[in-house]
């Protein structure tokens, strides 16, 4: 493929992952718990390269995935002690992603990990980190983590998603069926940290944090059923990635942050005109309506 088409193929993978697990999460009210894990794996990424001096992909996947999960982990222990959620997740992700800057200011000056890096991505770079085979290059390695987590949280949405859905809807239902709630809130929870690893390094934490939070809510105000929301939320994240792309090459601005903003363009779309809970739409039934009334 082409440079341009390996760019946008990444975004569309990262919207896609992002839009299916994000959708879990915006049902059950822990939105800001991917902005912050999407911060906090900088922790897990300098702690890696503190203990291999290395900056292979490997080790700093675990590490970042590592630190996700311990994220959901202290997250849930506050929460269980009567810590409010959202109170919980600002201690959690504050504290852990200032020692993470912390040690990357004091031990990481001479690398080239920077929080500008960390938060914003430079997706244009995808094209140049390749994977070769055999001898045979087969495109971006970024391309291929994130194919191989998409894969894998599309099986594990498929296999468990009875349990899914009725956890996310009704977890007191799920727990008088037998259904580990727990489990599956931290099984959630390693999904989300193995999608933001990945798709952190290329894309940084905004574009991730947009495309977890902002299409699942768009397929929020446009359907009620799970399957069709993540199907609409995985749509949305994808079509986003692409508009984000032209929208920056036309402005000549980054490409993150315009698939970011389009995110914000898809969600208003929906806020405005959603057949059942757009704010026009509403508008123009009560006028129709009145009409009715008034012949």
């Amino acid at each position: 493929m082409s440079f341009e088409a390996w760019i946008i193929a990444t975004g569309v993978l990262v919207g896609v992952s992002c839009g299916l697990i994000g959708t879990f999460l915006v049902l059950r009210s822990m939105a800001m718990l991917a902005d912050a894990i999407s911060h906090t794996v900088l922790l897990g990424i300098v702690g890696a390269f503190l203990v291999t001096g290395s900056l292979d992909g490997i080790s700093m996947f675990i590490g970042a995935a590592a630190t996700g999960l311990l994220t959901a982990f202290l997250v849930q222990l506050l929460h269980s002690k009567g810590v409010q959620s959202d109170a919980a997740i600002g201690v959690v992700f504050t504290s852990l992603f200032a020692i993470g800057v912390i040690l990357l200011s004091v031990y990481g000056a001479n690398v080239h990990l920077d929080i500008e890096h960390s938060l914003m991505g430079e997706i244009a770079f995808v094209p140049w980190n390749t994977v070769t085979v055999f001898g045979v290059d087969i495109g971006p390695k970024a391309f291929w983590m994130l194919a191989s987590v998409l894969v894998l949280n599309v099986v594990l949405i498929s296999v468990c998603h009875k349990e899914f859905k009725i956890a996310s809807f009704d977890p007191q239902m799920a727990l008088a069926l037998g259904i580990p709630v727990l489990l599956i809130h931290y099984v959630q929870m390693g999904m989300l940290s193995l999608t933001t690893v990945a798709s952190f390094d290329s894309v940084g934490a905004v574009l991730v944090v947009a495309m977890l939070i902002v299409p699942p809510a768009a397929a929020h105000l446009l359907t009620d059923r799970l399957l069709y929301m993540l199907i609409l939320s995985a749509l949305i994240g994808g079509l986003s990635a692409v508009m984000g792309y032209f929208f920056a090459t036309w402005l000549n601005v980054s490409i993150s942050g315009a698939m970011a903003a389009m995110t914000g363009v898809c969600y208003a779309s929906a806020f405005l005109f959603s057949p059942a809970n757009g704010v026009i739409t509403k508008k123009l039934r009560t006028l129709n309506m009145q009409k009715e009334r008034a012949g």
